[in-house]
């Protein structure tokens, strides 16, 4: 699918990819993906060797070779759970072990349930980020029990730890607005696509309320 992906986009032009870095298993035997968050017990470190350099690596090496010869200059990794890139530290492990062709896809939703600082992170991945998604998260109150770590459905947003939510309704105005300035103080000039997963609301009302805040807190 990914190496369609490129084709279509050579057809149309396109130099941005916007995709994730996918999550291989624990080991050659493994099925499913793993996702490894903790130092303990001592086998995570042994998934992630191979996970990193069994796998991602030598794949995403390959990949942005096929990215390049369809034109494909960047590649948007989106920071997600259950992906390996999920944080700038494992983006930049990616990044130097292939090219700048790897870029980041700055959604502020995922960096806040995993506890980073979408400001922080704008203003260190200067320069590296090729796309972002206009979408945030409201931490809500079985955080305080249950921690953030939520594997209920999205449906279940009244018993969610978080929640995805339209700009505004996890963070609020001002806190949008210095986001829009800084990625301005950075040199991106790119598209913000709202991205519209909050289910408390149908999607056009979301939409509405959305681009209204948007334009209203442009630098």
């Amino acid at each position: 699918m990914t190496r369609k992906t490129f084709r279509l986009s050579e057809l149309f032009g396109l130099k941005t990819v916007v995709m994730m870095s996918g999550l291989p298993g624990g080991g050659p035997d493994d099925k499913f993906p793993n996702w490894v968050v903790t130092s303990w017990p001592p086998e995570t470190l042994v998934m992630l060797e191979y996970q990193w350099n069994e796998v991602a690596i030598p794949y995403w090496r390959e990949i942005v070779k096929v990215a390049n010869r369809h034109g494909v200059t960047r590649l948007a990794l989106e920071p997600h759970g259950c992906q390996l890139v999920h944080d700038v530290e494992n983006f930049r492990r990616l990044r130097q072990a292939t090219d700048e062709t790897v870029g980041f896809n700055l959604d502020p939703s995922h960096l806040f349930w995993m506890g980073a600082d979408p400001l922080i992170v704008a203003r260190e991945l200067a320069g590296a980020i090729y796309h972002v998604h206009v979408k945030d998260v409201r931490i809500e109150k079985p955080a305080a029990v249950n921690t953030l770590l939520d594997g209920k459905g999205v449906l279940e947003f009244a018993s969610r730890s978080w929640n995805f939510a339209i700009p505004g309704y996890g963070h609020d105005e001002r806190w949008w607005r210095e986001f829009f300035v800084t990625l301005k103080m950075v040199g991106y000039d790119g598209v913000l696509s709202i991205e519209h997963e909050d289910y408390t609301m149908d999607t056009l009302t979301g939409l509405k309320k959305s681009v209204a805040l948007v334009a209203g807190n442009m630098p």
